[in-house]
């Protein structure tokens, strides 16, 4: 067993002798919650599908661990793509059922769900951090996203559904791991409002705990839910091509994301799909280094596993050493570790802007993705140490990556081109505005971007040729909650915007020949 070592001066900690776990914050104590709060959906060392009405202990279970340590966890039970089918068809049997159900019931049900997600958020949370490996008040906020989200939409539903009707069929959402309550469960719980039935499947990578307790919540409202757990190659006949399915909502990447656009065009479905895009911020005649200085650490939160992080900037060269300057003093701020290791047992949880990623494989991947563009030519200009880093004792710590920032990656490197979604910052220099806008538009469309310069005529000028959907003048974007519209461009976003109204729209039938707003194939009309 090691100890931790003391920091070295100026390192990011100030404490003294080895970490403890917070008490209390055990797998062990978050698992005997669970089994104590909704013994329907959990058995003693697994989690339930949902489907057909109840709770059902089938599928493949497949081991899994938590990337907070390494150590096992509950494993998603994988269905084959035969039960799938068959808990679509029992779907669509309550679909046709809720869907007539009048909006005030409708309404009170979700609102007890939201009551009853407010009661447990903190075990929601604390399962996402060892699901997951969120920080705690990273996790919190997930949570707290998807209640105070959904709860505007219930205060105002009635002229968002004014001369609407619920879709013919179920909504299936596949979503990625990353953000279980505040994207996945928020959109479920507003499609079910808006008089849909809901088939989700869990992401592989993480999170069927913390699902699975929300769902099972919500259930015991009586809110139409499905929970299935299988590989998306193996269940994308019954969740995407389906005929009961009566709107794909798909949140991942672009090659998965392109197989299900093919598919639901094909079929005329309508379809919500957010997919990754190089979310970049240039900097061009730009003056306010302390603004930079004082936003760099916020855009490392949950170690850039954001469809919103920005992983790359593109800095005019004049200006790169003052960037410089701005920028590393502020990146060798940033805390990471363990999210519930702490000098003491009864201590508050550790303010960290990231843990671990999503799994050791993952963070191998990156690893090797930064030292092949180092030896094809990038330069290092920030590599953190673990030795910073806040560990247990003893921890496995192969699911974390400390923050790196590499300097024009070659054009063979995936770093170069595609979104790292972890903490790997790459820098690009260029001298003119027409090599800006072509760094700044590498991936063909992206979902935010952001044109940080001192004069308004050029950000007004240039933001409109950047690719993306938002674009911010010097502050970052966001994926935007209650009445805000988002979507994307290009490869980033395929099918129907979505935020406020727009999401309820996404999900119901309006006037005849109505046109979604989105991003559709000129040949492809929405049903």
């Amino acid at each position: 067993m090691t100890t931790i070592p003391d920091p070295t001066p100026g390192a990011p900690s100030s404490r003294q002798g080895p970490l403890v776990l917070k008490s209390g914050t055990s797998w062990t104590d978050a698992w005997r919650r669970c089994l104590a709060v909704a013994p329907e959906a959990f058995r003693d060392d697994r989690v339930l599908n949902l489907w057909d009405s109840g709770w059902r202990a089938d599928g493949r279970v497949l081991p899994a661990t938590s990337p907070v340590d390494g150590r096992p966890i509950a494993g998603p039970p994988r269905l084959d793509g035969a039960t799938a089918k068959a808990a679509v068809r029992a779907a669509l049997d309550r679909h046709r059922a809720w869907r007539h159900v009048p909006l005030p019931e409708r309404r009170a049900r979700v609102a007890a769900t939201l009551d009853a997600l407010t009661e447990h958020r903190e075990l929601l949370a604390l399962l996402l951090v060892w699901e997951i490996g969120k920080p705690w008040r990273s996790a919190l906020a997930d949570v707290d996203r998807a209640i105070d989200g959904v709860r505007w939409y219930v205060d105002g539903i009635e002229p968002m559904l004014d001369g609407r009707t619920p879709l013919d069929g179920p909504v299936s959402d596949i979503a990625s791991w990353n953000y279980p309550m505040s994207v996945l469960v928020h959109a479920m719980l507003v499609q079910a409002l808006a008089g849909n039935a809901v088939v989700a499947k869990t992401p592989t990578d993480g999170g069927v705990a913390c699902l699975t307790l929300a769902c099972a919540l919500a259930v015991r409202e009586g809110v139409p839910f499905t929970l299935l757990s299988g590989s998306g190659r193996e269940l994308s006949e019954a969740l995407v091509r389906a005929p009961e399915i009566g709107c794909v909502s798909f949140v991942g990447g672009r090659d998965t994301g392109a197989a299900v656009a093919t598919a639901v065009a094909d079929l005329g479905k309508r379809h919500v799909l957010e997919q990754e895009g190089l979310n970049t911020w240039g900097i061009w005649n730009f003056t306010d280094w302390n603004a930079l200085t004082a936003v760099v650490p916020k855009l490392f939160d949950y170690g850039k596993q954001r469809c919103t992080a920005y992983p790359r900037f593109v800095v005019q060269r004049a200006l790169f050493d003052e960037f410089l300057a701005a920028y590393l003093p502020s990146v060798r701020t940033l805390r990471t570790g363990h999210p519930l290791a702490v000098e003491r047992p009864g201590d508050p949880y550790p303010s960290l802007d990231f843990g671990p990623v999503i799994n050791a494989a993952k963070a191998k991947d990156l690893r090797d993705q930064v030292a092949e563009a180092v030896d094809r030519g990038a330069v290092p200009l920030y590599r953190g140490r673990a030795s910073d880093a806040r560990f247990l004792p003893g921890q496995d710590t192969t699911a974390y990556v400390q923050p790196v920032t590499l300097l024009n990656p070659p054009p063979s490197s995936p770093l170069h081109h595609a979104e790292p979604f972890g903490p790997v910052d790459t820098v690009v220099l260029v001298d003119t505005e027409a090599e800006l806008l072509a760094a700044m538009n590498a991936s063909n469309g992206a979902l935010v971007a952001t044109l940080s310069t001192d004069d308004e005529e050029t950000y007004a000028r240039l933001a409109p040729q950047i690719r993306a959907f938002k674009t911010g003048h010097g502050r970052p974007r966001s994926r935007g909650d209650r009445d805000e519209l988002f979507g994307g461009f290009g490869a980033s976003w395929r099918g129907a915007f979505v935020g406020g109204e727009l999401l309820v729209r996404a999900v119901t039938r309006g006037p005849a020949g109505e046109r979604l707003p989105g991003n559709f194939p000129e040949y492809h009309l929405m049903p």
